[in-house]
């Protein structure tokens, strides 16, 4: 069932370490194959979701040492530079932006801001991004 013999024996293993406590007459041949079986079941479902759920944050999650700034994927270096430049309240709203990935409506709810503050404040975000890549 599980397609590998060293899985088969962690299974029975955990089974029998789980029943030895409270071990009664009760637990016959048709209950360990019962318990066995469904012990298999929810390896074989959690490997499939533990995959599913891997996979999704895969194509979610920006590469390693970048963070995505609306169409682009901007370095460490530049999210550096850019906590030089900026104030605490453009900070935030960088943060949670360009690497918690909330709307700006999702963002100015966080921070009990308007919708506009958080458009202007992203406005002046982009244009320092601009400013620093011409110094460069």
């Amino acid at each position: 069932m599980l397609r590998s013999r060293e899985d088969a024996i962690d299974v029975v293993h955990a089974l029998f370490t789980d029943l030895i406590p409270r071990w009664s007459s009760a637990v016959d041949l048709a209950y360990l194959f019962k318990a066995t079986t469904n012990r298999c079941c929810n390896l074989l479902r959690d490997r499939g979701t533990r995959a599913r759920l891997l996979e999704r944050e895969q194509q979610i999650a920006a590469p390693v040492g970048r963070v995505r700034l609306d169409d682009e994927v901007v370095g460490l270096g530049l999210i550096a530079a850019l906590t030089e430049r900026l104030d605490d309240a453009h900070l935030q709203v960088l943060v949670a932006r360009f690497v918690d990935d909330m709307t700006q409506d999702e963002i100015a709810d966080h921070l009990g801001l308007s919708r506009k503050t958080i458009g202007k404040r992203l406005d002046h975000i982009r244009e320092t991004v601009t400013a620093l890549r011409e110094a460069a």
